[in-house]
């Protein structure tokens, strides 16, 4: 619902130059405007597209990772399943920063950490009203990756949490998840934080950002 290209070009420029790698970053539609499913489908589309096309811009098309913060890791963690689903494109990794990943669970995080931390309880209310189109719409594994039935066969994924973070929890429980799909994960849990951390001058979200950034030069390595 909210952010845009200009309030996510740092964390963009950080990673490709702690990469070394190209960064695509989507400009995907907005709720209310445009609710569910148009930012998954707007966001797997960029993704092929970009498979498609790399070579135009000196890209490897057999080496791509998808990542994103927050509801960015939520559509992350979705395109991943698609790809797989519809039969590509090959992804190498997922970067899931805090992702929102599950909407009909509250867990204990959210009793915790739901006030007073920047992003609160009610906020996520807010913006699930407006993202979905009804409350059947929490139970499609499109809008909840965390209710997907089968997460196995998806790419590697590096999974951070937020201590003092609302969506903790579900990060959490999601990476777990995978794990126990067969799917190589890191779960790093940042004690200390709040939400969007990583955008905020902090060592520690310095620190995610490198950690990121030796994920994904890994899983690039593995490629070559």
């Amino acid at each position: 619902m909210i952010c845009n290209l200009d309030t996510h070009d740092g964390l963009c420029r950080s990673l490709a130059n702690g990469t070394h790698c190209i960064v695509v970053s989507v400009d995907y539609r907005l709720a209310p405007e445009h609710k569910f499913p148009a930012a998954p489908e707007d966001c797997y589309a960029a993704t092929s597209w970009v498979a498609e096309n790399a070579p135009r811009f000196n890209g490897d098309p057999a080496r791509i990772a998808v990542g994103g913060d927050s509801a960015g890791g939520n559509l992350a963690a979705v395109i991943s399943r698609m790809a797989r689903d519809k039969g590509g494109p090959a992804l190498s990794f997922q970067l899931l920063i805090y992702p929102a990943t599950v909407f009909t669970i509250r867990y204990p995080s959210v009793e915790e950490n739901g006030e007073g931390y920047g992003l609160t309880e009610q906020d996520m209310t807010w913006f699930t009203n407006h993202y979905l189109n009804n409350a059947e719409e929490k139970q499609n594994p499109l809008a909840s990756p965390l209710l997907a039935a089968d997460l196995s066969r998806l790419p590697p994924a590096l999974a951070i949490t937020a201590e003092y973070d609302p969506l903790r929890d579900e990060g959490e429980m999601y990476g777990q998840k995978l794990k126990d799909a067969g799917v190589p994960v890191t779960i790093t849990r940042y004690d200390g934080m709040t939400h969007g951390f990583v955008g905020m001058p902090y060592d520690k979200g310095r620190q995610a950002i490198a950690e990121s950034c030796v994920a994904l030069r890994a899983a690039f390595a593995l490629k070559t």
